[in-house]
């Protein structure tokens, strides 16, 4: 549910930012220009990413994308949500301080759950691959006890 609501508030955070950063763009040094604009682009493509790897791994329970989501969460947005949440040379404006605090609160969130939701899911599909073992090993016997029935049948 949490990757849900996070879905639908970026669009509304990256346009919020987006004309932040065009109201205080002139005052900031070209480092920090160069730097906000690299960061807004890098975050909007890694949303984009780690939404579907999300929706995917959650929804059909993979757990590769489940896995790429939350390393994409925990290595990437989160150290550049902080930056921008932390980092006062940037010129913060309240508005954007609660705009960021929000989607850091998504992301931390997203960390922490996301966590126990890989756990539960890989505990799941392990006793599933273990159940599926006996199931095999009934359809084996029943194929080889019909194996001996036919070689009985047509070899005597």
């Amino acid at each position: 549910m949490l990757l849900y609501f996070n879905a639908f508030y970026f669009p509304f955070w990256i346009i919020a930012i987006i004309v932040m950063l065009e109201a205080k763009y002139s005052s900031l040094s070209t480092l920090y220009q160069i730097i906000l604009v690299a960061i807004f682009v890098v975050m909007t493509i890694i949303e984009g990413i780690r939404v579907y790897l999300g929706y995917l791994g959650n929804l059909m329970e993979k757990v590769p994308e489940l896995a790429g989501f939350w390393l994409l969460t925990l290595l990437l947005q989160l150290p550049l949500t902080l930056f921008l949440l932390l980092n006062e040379a940037t010129m913060i404006t309240p508005f954007e301080r609660a705009m960021h605090i929000v989607l850091t609160c998504f992301v931390v969130l997203e960390v922490i759950i996301g966590y126990f939701a890989i756990r539960a899911m890989v505990n799941y599909q392990v006793t599933k691959f273990h159940l599926q073992q006996f199931t095999d090993m009934e359809r084996i016997q029943n194929l080889q006890f019909q194996n001996d029935i036919y070689e009985n049948r047509y070899t005597q």
